[in-house]
């Protein structure tokens, strides 16, 4: 089946041979997957008794619905697919409780309905509860998590540990808009001890554009009446508030520390001043925590290192770029999207992430080419052919300055042993920088696979750090 679909949509057009069968049977010539009428086909019924597998056991309803859908008009994505499927399984089964699962995800655990309906069915607070969601995990990870997809040490030791996640009222149901990022605030640790592994399990994403439309909502709500800071003990919930600004002291650390090694100012105590032991200490003890941390959680010191990477790339790309919107949102100038997130990866790129290879494809594409999953799973990062896109050049502009900060301070260090009690915290910050942006420069000049940089944006960025290099900053 799966076979006969993807050439269905290489050729735009449904064979004749096909074109009988039953999930097909309504597909007309000219229709596309943005332009075609509804169509609804029950494939199973519960209620026919020939309705039974291979040993004999009654099959559920299994409904194939494809909701209409007119270019003139917007189909509201998630929203309008879930309002679609209520429509229909009210009018085929009109079951009481609706099982939405991701395109990616899967139940781990044949209760997890059970578990929700005692949350939906209390005496006393059941008629408050519109939504229940659960704990996940991806199974698809890579042995040290080139993405840093696994989350292992919040599922070993946060709320997700538990059963249920969280609930959400039905009054969230009021500000449909507000709910999607309001959700992630609304937590209740009102569930079961986990056991018998985890309830939902899905893939892990290749790429993390995701992370841009969560931390602009949440910037959103910490700037709205909503905030956070004023609700007692829940103020704590603003450490989610502040992802999309913290960009901003995160791009200044790993910019001006480095280019003032260059210029040759100095920005932090010399080694021989006893200030130099708090700066030591943070970063010491922050470090060793997390490390410590990782390691007792499953992690691998690689796998630590490349969350280290994650960290610093949504911080200067997805963080800031979702900073600006959320700023220009409240002043006016712009209004909130919905930004697409790719589901699928082909051949290439997944043969790339197998090899632990990160893949920045194109922005433009819904898949991910093959080779990209293979080298993920190796290990190598992946960053595809995507023109000139802004965050790629954020990126590679980042990784080439302090390469060459750290080059030249390299350089007047060993032409002045002195430079380096001066200058030891930046030349260390900016080594860590350069440290972790190994696969950036690997991306940019080595690799001719098509999950490299592309040239427009090495270009691009060759560009502003000559400029960086030129101009003063004082």
């Amino acid at each position: 089946m799966e076979s006969r679909i993807d050439a269905v949509v290489m050729l735009g057009k449904v064979h004749e041979d096909l074109r009988a069968r039953k999930g097909f049977s309504e597909w007309k010539s000219g229709m596309t997957s943005r332009n075609h009428q509804p169509i609804v086909q029950i494939l199973t019924d519960s209620s026919d008794k020939s309705s039974v597998d291979d040993d004999g056991t009654a099959l559920p309803t299994l409904v194939y619905m494809a909701r209409e859908k007119r270019p003139q008009h917007h189909h509201n994505f998630k929203a309008g697919a879930m309002n679609a499927l209520i429509r229909v399984s009210s009018v085929i089964s009109n079951s009481p409780a609706i099982l939405n699962v991701d395109c990616d995800m899967y139940s781990n655990n044949v209760e997890s309905i059970r578990d929700a309906l005692c949350f939906f069915l209390d005496e006393e607070k059941g008629h408050d509860i519109g939504f229940v969601q659960f704990p996940q995990i991806f199974e698809n990870n890579t042995k040290n998590d080139i993405y840093g997809n696994a989350f292992k040490v919040i599922n070993a030791i946060e709320c997700l540990k538990r059963y249920v996640f969280f609930i959400a009222s039905n009054r969230c149901r009021a500000r449909a808009k507000l709910c999607a990022m309001w959700m992630g605030y609304k937590v209740e640790l009102a569930g079961l001890d986990s056991w018998g592994g985890p309830l939902y399990i899905g893939t892990g994403c290749f790429h993390r554009r995701e992370h841009k439309r969560w931390s602009e909502g949440n910037f959103q709500i910490f700037l709205s009446k909503y905030c956070k800071i004023k609700l007692g003990l829940q103020m704590s919930y603003c450490i989610y508030g502040l992802w999309a600004p913290n960009s901003i002291p995160t791009l200044y650390y790993v910019m001006i520390p480095s280019l003032s090694l260059l210029k040759g100012i100095s920005l932090f105590p010399k080694v021989s001043s006893p200030w130099i032991i708090p700066f030591a200490y943070v970063a010491i003890a922050k470090n060793a925590y997390g490390l410590v941390e990782s390691l007792a959680c499953g992690d691998t010191l690689i796998g630590w290192w490349n969350i280290q990477r994650m960290w610093l790339l949504k911080r200067i790309t997805s963080y800031l770029y979702g900073t600006v919107d959320a700023i220009l949102k409240v002043m006016g100038f712009s209004k909130t999207g919905f930004t697409i997130t790719a589901k699928m990866a082909d051949a290439d790129a997944s043969k790339r992430y197998e090899q632990e290879i990160m893949e920045f494809g194109s922005s433009s594409s819904s898949m991910a080419d093959a080779d990209a999953s293979k080298r993920y799973e190796q290990e190598i990062m992946e960053f595809g052919s995507s023109s000139s896109s802004p965050m790629f050049v954020v990126i590679a502009t980042t990784a080439l300055v302090n390469l060459l900060c750290l080059v030249v301070g390299l350089q007047r260090l060993v032409a002045d042993w002195d430079f380096g009690v001066q200058f030891l915290i930046q030349l260390l910050l900016c080594g860590v920088v350069v440290a972790l942006n190994l696969p950036i420069y690997e991306a940019l000049f080595l690799r001719k696979d098509k999950g490299r940089m592309a040239p427009a944006v090495t270009y691009i960025s060759v560009g502003f750090t000559a400029v960086a290099y030129l101009l003063p900053i004082v």
